[in-house]
């Protein structure tokens, strides 16, 4: 199979851009202000307001990575402290815990939702354990109820991964609002794009005001308002923080993002489908149905390739599809595979068998808002072609 000017690439994860966001980017360039300013304000007020949060708890950040770290770090983390996480989750979820100063320790997941196990969650905690960070996978969302309670027992804090989950419900009840902490991705691939982007949201405005300090230096708060048309104000260094604050340029982008957030939520929940009815009778391994009583995201579409049931291997298949002028991604080897983590902290993969297993034989295929019936038609055939031979 091959591509031509007839049928040109589908690229995974290309964002879909609209005038509107253009035009609110070209107007951030003439204001003469594309820094942290009254852009990045309002894509806060329009973010609690989709979360049904009061605005005083969240703050925009310029990724998820870094709203995990501040997080964990407002959070008062410390050396010797332990967080439970995921095998199954981008190395950034592993990273933050560690630049915060304390130590990953990984859970399988259920083989079903690929969420993390909460019987295997339990079975992690000790004296060490501070924190839980259950990551949001796909969309789908992990067991709060679970989780929560054995926050609750453990009095643990609990910071939920939501990168893949701004539309997300457990229960009728907004995914990251849960916690004491939530942190979410407006990376270019996710489903409200910023280019590069987070947001934190917190149980309280207290933590809120220490997560904008942190983010902007440990500044004292609004401290981007010294250059306001009111005059120049004096800022004070209140704690030693970072430089993870968002600019209005991307802000730009967000505001009109998520004002279409529920009509790209459908269009995807259609693309979900399709692939979900194509494939039944494949014998690749679709993704399980979301749960009644949730709301899933539908941020990826995984599945997985079984040489030993489909007569060709994942990394393979990756080949053919991409030789088709298919994109495709692959979310995640389980953390336990990479070379890092192995090394500093004896992780063996072995361990955590269903993350090992889906690590190995996922392929996530694109899932995009922007997608025309058309495209999504040439991957279902390309799908079924592949797994005919």
């Amino acid at each position: 199979m091959t591509f031509d000017d007839e049928s040109p690439f589908i690229v995974f994860g290309a964002p879909d851009i609209h005038g509107e966001e253009i035009d609110e980017v070209v107007a951030t360039l003439n204001s003469g202000w594309i820094g942290t300013g009254p852009r990045v304000a309002q894509f806060e007020q329009d973010f609690a307001a989709l979360k049904s949060v009061d605005q005083n708890r969240v703050a925009a950040v310029n990724s998820c990575t870094a709203a995990l770290h501040v997080s964990m770090v407002a959070a008062s983390l410390e050396p010797g402290d332990e967080v439970v996480t995921t095998a199954m989750t981008f190395c950034a979820t592993a990273n933050a815990i560690i630049h915060s100063g304390a130590t990953p320790v990984l859970a399988d997941i259920d083989p079903v939702t690929l969420n993390i196990d909460t019987q295997q969650l339990q079975q992690r905690i000790t004296t060490k354990t501070r924190a839980i960070l259950p990551v949001h996978f796909a969309g789908r969302p992990c067991d709060m109820d679970a989780i929560m309670a054995i926050a609750d027992k453990h009095d643990l804090v609990v910071i939920e991964d939501c990168a893949h989950a701004i539309e997300t419900q457990w229960r009728g009840q907004h995914a990251g609002t849960f916690g004491e902490f939530a942190c979410f991705s407006f990376y270019v691939t996710k489903n409200v794009v910023t280019g590069e982007g987070g947001m934190v949201l917190a149980r309280s405005p207290e933590m809120i005001d220490r997560i904008k300090i942190l983010a902007l230096h440990g500044m004292s708060k609004d401290a981007w308002r010294r250059f306001g048309d009111d005059g120049y104000k004096h800022y004070e260094v209140v704690e030693a923080g970072f430089k993870y604050n968002m600019m209005d340029l991307q802000a730009a982008l967000g505001i009109h993002q998520l004002r279409r957030v529920e009509q790209n939520w459908l269009r995807r929940r259609d693309i979900w489908g399709r692939y979900q009815d194509a494939f039944a009778n494949l014998p690749a391994g679709c993704p399980a149905e979301p749960e009644e009583h949730t709301r899933h995201a539908y941020h990826l579409y995984t599945l997985t390739i079984d040489e030993r049931e489909c007569g060709i291997a994942r990394d393979e298949f990756i080949a053919q599809m991409s030789a088709a002028g298919i994109g495709v991604g692959v979310h995640y080897r389980s953390l336990a595979q990479q070379k890092y983590y192995q090394e500093r902290f004896a992780w063996h993969p072995d361990e955590f068998p269903s993350s090992t297993t889906f690590g190995n034989n996922t392929v996530s295929l694109p899932l995009g808002p922007g997608l025309e019936d058309a495209e999504v038609e040439r991957i279902i055939e390309t799908v079924a072609a592949l797994l005919a031979r």
